[in-house]
């Protein structure tokens, strides 16, 4: 089940890409962010009533929340930057350098959560590294 989802989050990350080219178009990037982040919030709280998991907030612990807001701070700030470079920048330009996120997360998940990092993953990583550089120049 991971693996649709996972296939999900890159289409609608895709489209989300292409839709917030088109509409940012003589918008300011920070005024777009707060928008599509309001979108977000809607979607993510109507979410959590119509599964009914409120209740569970309860019992988040303080490391979690911490982490978690860390997170959201992170997320808000990448897309902060992410809709300034798509403002200026070409879209085609502009996600490869985006994801290359992929190639960071490893590194940090390696050096911060221990997580294996085998000559598959550095290979991976080199090659979207390579791809990155040719799609941009």
């Amino acid at each position: 089940m991971w693996l649709l989802f996972a296939i999900l989050s890159a289409v609608f990350a895709a489209l989300t890409s292409i839709f917030a080219k088109i509409g940012i178009d003589g918008v300011n990037s920070t005024l777009a962010t707060a928008i599509r982040t309001t979108v977000v919030v809607l979607l993510s709280w109507g979410m959590v009533f119509l599964t009914q998991v409120q209740s569970e907030m309860a019992s988040i612990g303080r490391k979690s929340w911490l982490f978690l807001i860390l997170s959201g701070l992170a997320t808000g700030i990448s897309w902060l930057c992410y809709y300034k470079a798509l403002q200026t920048g070409q879209v085609t330009k502009v996600v490869p350098i985006d994801k290359l996120s992929v190639v960071i997360t490893l590194v940090l998940a390696f050096i911060f959560l221990h997580e294996e990092f085998t000559i598959k993953s550095l290979l991976g990583c080199i090659l979207i590294g390579a791809g990155t550089i040719l799609m941009v120049l």
